[in-house]
């Protein structure tokens, strides 16, 4: 009997210390494991995140085609990124008088009639294309050179080059260039176009500084030289639509033929 108590208190011992001594983590873990990867799986679904990830790609991949017909042909795309927006600008400024409406003497209100000039816009696109965009590249890239060469940093860069583009050179070259080619385009002869240019270009000079000089800070100072031209570009729409809003062609047009008349 002894004997037998002894053998089963060995047993005991034995199965004791082997429940002691092994892991719980060992039978267990791989269920734990599982039902951790499980939830996991859930919440880390191809199918719930392909509409975000969908989207992100497509963005992405549109980013992406510009950047590279960018590198690769930068005046090309700029190009025909300013012939696209100088057509749209232009659609704008035509568009716009006729949501204004006008006031008469008597304190009639009437909506002015649209009338869609096609040969406008496509040389307001041929100027895009051909004139602004190019020169414009070669302007962005000589203001960054002339300020890497002057040593300019920090907040010194934006204030130059405003300055540069605002004051001395490019504005008034830009301006008179835009006069003179619109007025070679509608057929008119050089007398006609200096004379043009001298009307108008203190006056565009002057509204120019007014909404474009807080723009090219901030443009300076927080975009990429590569991208500057298209914040100009798309910022213009806006500026065009100011300008068909201050000064409508209609009220340009009478006051061309008056100067006539009277002459």
């Amino acid at each position: 009997a002894d004997h037998n108590n002894n053998s089963i208190m060995a047993l005991y011992q034995r199965v004791g210390k082997s429940l002691l001594l092994s892991p719980r983590s060992a039978s267990s873990s791989p269920i734990v494991t599982a039902t951790s990867l499980a939830r996991r799986a859930r919440f880390l679904s191809t199918e719930a995140a392909a509409t975000p990830a969908s989207t992100t790609a497509k963005r992405k991949g549109f980013v992406e085609w510009y950047e590279g017909h960018l590198n690769a042909r930068p005046v090309l795309t700029k190009a025909i990124t300013g012939a696209c927006l100088w057509g749209l600008g232009d659609v704008v400024a035509q568009a716009v008088p006729t949501l204004i409406q006008d006031e008469d003497g008597d304190g009639d209100t009437t909506k002015k009639e649209f009338k869609y000039d096609i040969p406008r816009t496509a040389r307001a696109v041929t100027f895009g294309f051909v004139i602004h965009a190019p020169l414009s590249h070669l302007h962005f890239n000589l203001l960054e050179w002339m300020t890497v060469r002057g040593g300019f940093t920090g907040l010194s860069i934006p204030i130059f080059k405003t300055v540069m583009e605002q004051f001395v050179y490019w504005s008034w070259f830009s301006n008179s260039l835009y006069h003179g080619a619109m007025g070679a385009m509608q057929g008119k002869n050089l007398d006609e176009i200096q004379n043009r240019i001298k009307d108008v270009l203190w006056g565009t000079q002057v509204a120019q500084w007014k909404f474009w000089i807080p723009v090219q800070l901030l443009n300076f100072q927080f975009v990429p030289v590569r991208h500057q031209l298209n914040v100009v570009l798309l910022t213009s729409v806006v500026w065009t639509a100011l300008l068909s809003a201050w000064y409508p062609p209609e009220e340009e047009a009478e006051g061309e033929v008056s100067e006539e008349k009277k002459d």
